[in-house]
């Protein structure tokens, strides 16, 4: 990282060598190291020839024409011409000041004579769609009051703390009564008590960079540098994040560098030719999808791209990005046939450049931040993906654990009776665990396109159907790795997320889903509370098997064990059959107690509980010393705890009886001596 950040400094000092540092932002751009690009790309306040104006500058390499247009010129592409400082990037000053919330383009004459009017790609604030045009904003001015927040992270460092995420879309999660969405001040004043009382960590919003159409869910951006107007202002959405840290919550935000929509205000073709997109179309776009792919072997869409995520993370003070769709991005085959793909150098279907724009993403936010949460949507095998970039990884410090994801909704969902020949898809995960620094995500991906609301994916009768969504929960809890759940699971939504509607928070009038609020709020702070599950996540010393083969009964047990060996012993039964007399091996002689069970009448469960002494029996098991027997509730996850320590008692010693005297006899004296 300081080799990456000297090279910088040696490519600025060439180009203050050659011409004046003034050059110095477009040497790094073309470059592809310019991570602050948006403070000189776009529109700015500047002075030229002793008068404050605006200077405005565009990168459009084979355009004919450029010129800044808007309401303070009627449009008139001939009133604000920019002219090229380089072979590439336009620049223009005008003759102004620009007024708050000035809408304004460029229009750019294109290569093939064609006219079209283009949204600043770096524009700060937008209009609310369905209008197109940028937004002069000031970003400077707010003044933060989150330095108790930024100065914990720096000790409490987030590797080894609780991280338990909410994941929501910001316009389905409430709604006024007349349809309209919150705004970021509302969101404030409503979401973060929520997220507090319930017991989550952190915030994760599906996109809020702007994007042109509401049926993508923000998962196809023109904005890269403006939060959408939907909500509100860049302040308000800057004064939500405050708000959010000082209440003790993180924010993250997914960021998508994957692809990018064709929509003609945008970036596809921005100067008539594939300027941010690959050339070739088996390379360039995605036909699932309908968008194109960034040209990760341009340096400028390099600059573009990773001064996106330095700018969420400094300028908003966002705690971390969840990078969208990494796997569409590595592979030049995803979701190509045969013929529709182009090999790399090498022959191979790696995109090469793609790895190497992860790694340069990854090195520039932290270098430009204090340790943030860089996560992967990553849904392959690909290696080391949350290694350090030195070590030949890709640089993020984690990613979603797409694996378990998969095996375990598909395990949950079966009939329990072919649970017992599925045992694998319980236990495989364990094999990997420690692999990368794995997020466990229950996402808004698993609550659509027919796969059901969680509670709906278990089987059975509504009750075995809440019994195995608080088994699946409580077992996440103990799974080594941090959490993510989707917005609307904590109260056991019955319909799929719909971007359009508000969540089904009537439910709430119903016991069973306040039973299910009550589950997740109880099981959320149990976590929060207990070092053990969260301490060492990501190496074989915070965890350890009991019991990992009793397939017949679909039952496991396993240890989490905090920093300072503490640890908590973790019963699962997957099962609508309740186990008597059933026997675990236990790492401690002493009295066990059950700290917390799925079956917890409190929020709907049976009440089957085994209390708070539960005595060690000394009788070797599962390479203990001893075990205990306990009662397995039907679909049911507990946790133990070593209450009172003991110390396995010595054997009895054997009492030695007195030798009976000898009595000779006159029979026996004469045996003798007829013996000798």
């Amino acid at each position: 990282m300081n080799t990456e950040l000297t090279g910088e400094k040696k490519l600025a000092a060439g180009a203050q060598k050659k011409d004046d540092p003034a050059r110095v932002p477009l040497f790094l751009f073309h470059s592809g190291k310019n991570r602050r690009l948006y403070e000189y790309m776009g529109v700015h306040k500047a002075t030229h020839k002793g008068k404050k104006c605006m200077v405005a500058r565009v990168w459009a390499p084979k355009a004919r024409a450029v010129s800044l247009v808007g309401n303070f010129c009627n449009w008139d592409s001939a009133k604000y011409p920019l002219k090229k400082v380089d072979d590439s990037v336009w620049e223009c000053y005008t003759d102004f000041e620009f007024q708050p919330y000035e809408m304004y383009k460029f229009y750019i004459k294109t290569a093939s004579g064609e006219d079209t009017y283009k949204a600043d790609p770096f524009a700060w604030h937008t209009e609310t769609r369905p209008g197109t045009a940028s937004r002069w904003y000031e970003l400077e001015g707010y003044s933060w009051g989150d330095s108790a927040w930024q100065k914990k992270k720096e000790t409490e460092k987030h590797y080894n703390q609780p991280v338990n995420i909410y994941e929501m879309h910001a316009g389905s999660w409430r709604k006024y009564q007349d349809g309209s969405v919150f705004s970021y001040d509302k969101l404030g004043d409503e979401l973060i008590p929520y997220v507090k009382e319930m017991g989550f960590t952190h915030i994760e919003f599906m996109p809020l960079t702007e994007y042109p159409y509401d049926g993508s869910w923000g998962y196809q951006v023109m904005g890269y540098f403006a939060p959408t107007s939907r909500y509100g202002q860049p302040k308000d959405f800057m004064r939500f994040v405050d708000r959010c840290h000082q209440a003790g919550i993180g924010v993250i935000m997914d960021w998508v560098p994957a692809h990018f929509p064709r929509d003609a205000a945008g970036l596809a073709k921005f100067d008539g030719t594939t300027c941010y997109e690959y050339e070739d179309p088996r390379k360039g776009e995605h036909k699932e999808w309908g968008t194109l792919v960034f040209d990760y072997g341009k340096p400028e869409v390099i600059s573009f791209l990773v001064s996106s995520a330095v700018f969420w993370l400094k300028e908003y003070h966002v705690d971390g990005l969840r990078v969208d769709a990494v796997a569409s991005m590595l592979y030049l085959d995803y979701n190509r046939r045969d013929g529709e793909w182009v090999p790399n150098k090498d022959g191979g279907k790696e995109n090469l450049e793609a790895v190497a724009f992860l790694q340069a993403l990854n090195e520039a936010a932290f270098a430009e931040v204090l340790d943030p949460m860089m996560i992967a949507e990553e849904s392959t095998s690909w290696p080391m993906v949350s290694k350090p970039t030195f070590m030949g990884g890709l640089g993020f410090n984690y990613k979603w654990n797409m694996g378990w994801m998969n095996d375990m909704l598909r395990y949950m969902s079966m009939d329990p009776l072919f649970r017992s020949g599925n045992h694998q898809s319980l236990t495989f995960s364990f094999f990997y665990a420690f692999s990368e620094n794995f997020i466990l995500p229950i996402s808004h991906d698993e609550v659509v396109y027919g796969k059901g609301s969680l509670i709906n994916k278990m089987p059975g009768t509504d009750e075995q159907k809440a019994a195995g969504m608080r088994c699946f929960v409580t077992y996440m809890m103990g799974h080594p790795g941090k959490k993510l759940q989707f917005m609307g699971t904590e109260f056991a939504q019955k319909d799929e997320w719909n971007y359009e509607k508000e969540l089904e928070w009537y439910l709430l009038q119903y016991k069973e889903h306040k039973d299910a609020q009550d589950f997740f709020k109880a099981v959320n702070h149990f976590y929060l509370s207990r070092p053990e599950l969260w301490e060492v996540d990501f190496s074989w010393e915070g965890f350890e098997w009991i019991s990992n083969d009793d397939y017949t009964q679909s039952v496991i047990a396993f240890r989490r064990k905090s920093k300072k060996g503490k640890e908590l012993v973790c019963v699962c039964n997957f099962v609508p059959v309740q186990r008597e007399h059933y026997k675990i091996g236990i790492p401690q002689w002493g009295i066990w107690s059950e700290v917390f069970t799925s079956d917890d009448e409190s929020f709907g469960g049976g009440g089957v509980t085994n209390g708070k002494i539960i005595k060690t029996i000394d009788e070797p098991m599962h390479g203990c010393e001893q075990c205990v027997e306990l009662t397995l509730p039907a679909n049911t996850v507990f946790f133990l705890e070593c209450t009172k320590p003991g110390v396995k008692p010595k054997p009895k010693e054997m009492k030695k009886e007195k030798p009976e005297p000898v009595v000779v006899t006159e029979t026996g004296r004469r045996a003798a001596t007829v013996s000798a």
